[in-house]
């Protein structure tokens, strides 16, 4: 099983934050693509297309734990909750 830090650092996966555009535009992670909490149901055929793990924060946690919770009772494997951005940054090389 791979760490957190090797998922977040793999290029092969993909860093979705799921904060809102106006919490992006305050503070963002290079690399990651925004989709919005409230977008990812009518994105799911976007979640479908990407290979590998897929890493969803927000900015403590709680937001992307329920991310995470939807999409696995979607039938999505390939989720990792990766916390708050800060803890996504602290992890990036």
């Amino acid at each position: 099983m791979s760490t957190l830090n090797e998922i977040i650092n793999n290029p092969n996966n993909h860093l979705i934050d799921v904060r809102e555009p106006y919490e992006v535009a305050e503070v963002s992670v290079k690399g990651a693509t925004n989709i919005p909490m409230g977008e990812i149901m009518s994105r799911l055929e976007e979640f479908k297309k990407m290979e590998g793990e897929i890493v969803v924060f927000c900015r403590s946690g709680a937001r992307s734990g329920n991310v995470m919770q939807f999409l696995n009772q979607h039938g999505f494997t390939n989720i990792t909750n990766g916390g708050g951005y800060a803890d996504v940054q602290a992890h990036l090389m």
